[in-house]
């Protein structure tokens, strides 16, 4: 699959690149994308959600009324859940929500995301560019040359780059990573997906292995 490599003002430079078919153009497996994707998005619940129970309720622990006789349930404690200030049934403990995922499957998941948004011709490849320093506007001129303006977008760096991902930060939708970070989720986030040319040759290596 060959695609035009893009200057920074959105122009065509005259030059293509191939991308690789067994990272482009696999078969898709939605399901592994679905489990990458729940996995990243399980790793970013904290787990630290708690509710008291009934033992740790400050409150009397004597008996609140007799055994018997009076008609009603027994009831042993003033804390416990179905009374007014007692202790919540069932509540939510901390948790690590985490699971784990072998690499196969991972790597699978992340061709099988870039394979759709190449089917999609949702993928444009530009020359690798640099700021002299972090400012958003150089970033949003990049954007609008791209049409990207109004679109969530990632920028696929091939080493991290501080001014452009400073540049970017700002703004709600672009996100920067570099190729080793790549990950599913973020692929499958985004409308449209911008390979700066010197971050393929680091993908393809990454998800052939």
């Amino acid at each position: 699959m060959k695609v035009a490599v893009l200057d920074k003002n959105g122009k065509d430079t005259g030059r293509k690149v191939e991308l690789s078919k067994d990272v482009y153009g696999i078969e898709p497996n939605n399901h592994a994308v679905y489990l990458d994707v729940k996995q990243y998005l399980a790793n970013q619940r904290q787990g630290t959600h708690k509710a008291k129970e009934r033992a740790e309720i400050a409150g009397s622990t004597r008996k609140i009324k007799k055994q018997k006789g009076t008609g009603t349930a027994r009831a042993g404690s003033i804390k416990s859940g179905i009374f007014k200030g007692g202790g919540r049934m069932f509540g939510p403990r901390p948790r690590n929500y985490s699971f784990k995922l072998n690499k196969n499957l991972k790597r699978l998941a992340r061709k099988s995301a870039l394979t759709m948004k190449a089917k999609n011709k949702a993928i444009m490849v530009i020359e690798d560019l640099d700021f002299d320093g972090p400012r958003t506007k150089d970033f949003t001129a990049v954007l609008k040359t791209l049409g990207l303006e109004n679109k969530k977008s990632l920028f696929v760096l091939g080493e991290s780059n501080n001014n452009v991902y400073l540049s970017s930060r700002n703004l709600k939708g672009a996100e920067v990573t570099t190729n080793s970070h790549l990950s599913t989720y973020e692929i499958m986030n985004a409308n449209s997906l911008v390979l700066f040319e010197g971050s393929l040759e680091g993908i393809e290596t990454n998800l052939s292995k």
